[in-house]
């Protein structure tokens, strides 16, 4: 029985080294390159890029590595190009043993909608800017009013991680209104009221009141009843009567 085991590891080491050997292999020198294989990541749930738009981007680029020597294509210099797209997150870029590129593409994934009279653009889970896309719209809490780019880069970013992180407040809250102060009113999905937050400061918190509002007094009163929340006060709730 042993010397049987020891046969079958034998010839399974053995394909392995003859696998490993064709795989890692270099590419014959002046080979062209026999096409690209693309793969999008997230492609069924994020539409902002396709592989005709890489392809397209390649070419104005006069980067593509279609029917050039392989010996000749340098894949970093691909990543480096295709990472400069603002809908992309990462790429990675290598040769196959088929001789051909394959482009591994991850797009950025888009947390808050910035929407304001003199532009329109996301913030995304890195807390970086990317451009509004023609053909997918991703649903996301929208943030009008007097929007900074340093302020949405920075405190609108964690406070759209903490609801993005929280499944109910992710569908709970719709849209968020800033003021030139910096203050914060929130619209939410359900309810027809504004709720007050004021200050980004100690979010969670306010939040925290927030919730248990809705699970201690809603249930009692309704969600018509009031016309603001207000959670700017320490320890307590202030609400508006409509």
């Amino acid at each position: 029985m042993i010397r049987i085991l020891s046969v079958i590891l034998a010839l399974l080491f053995g394909g392995y080294l003859v696998g490993a050997s064709l795989f890692f292999a270099p590419l014959p020198d002046g080979r062209l390159c026999q096409g690209m294989e693309i793969v999008v990541r997230d492609s069924l749930e994020k539409h902002f890029v396709n592989e005709a738009d890489l392809l397209s981007f390649l070419k104005r680029d006069k980067s593509s590595p279609l029917e050039r020597p392989l010996d000749a294509i340098n894949t970093d210099s691909i990543e480096k190009r295709l990472a400069r797209n603002e809908m992309i997150a990462k790429v990675e870029a290598y040769k196959t043993p088929s001789g051909k590129i394959k482009l591994e593409v991850t797009q950025k994934m888009p947390i808050l909608r910035v929407m304001t009279a003199d532009e329109s653009y996301y913030i995304d889970h890195n807390g970086t800017t990317m451009p509004i896309s023609r053909r997918y719209v991703a649903q996301v809490p929208i943030v009008t009013g007097y929007v900074e780019k340093e302020f949405a880069r920075n405190e609108l970013y964690k406070f759209a991680l903490f609801l993005r992180e929280n499944a109910f407040w992710d569908n709970q809250i719709e849209q968020i209104c800033v003021f030139p102060n910096r203050d914060v009113e929130l619209i939410p999905r359900l309810g027809r009221f504004r709720i007050v937050l004021g200050p980004l400061t100690d979010f969670e918190e306010k939040l925290h009141k927030l919730k248990l509002f809705y699970d201690q007094a809603i249930p009692k009163v309704g969600w018509e009843k009031y016309s603001v929340i207000n959670l700017e006060y320490k320890n307590q709730i202030v609400c508006t009567k409509k």
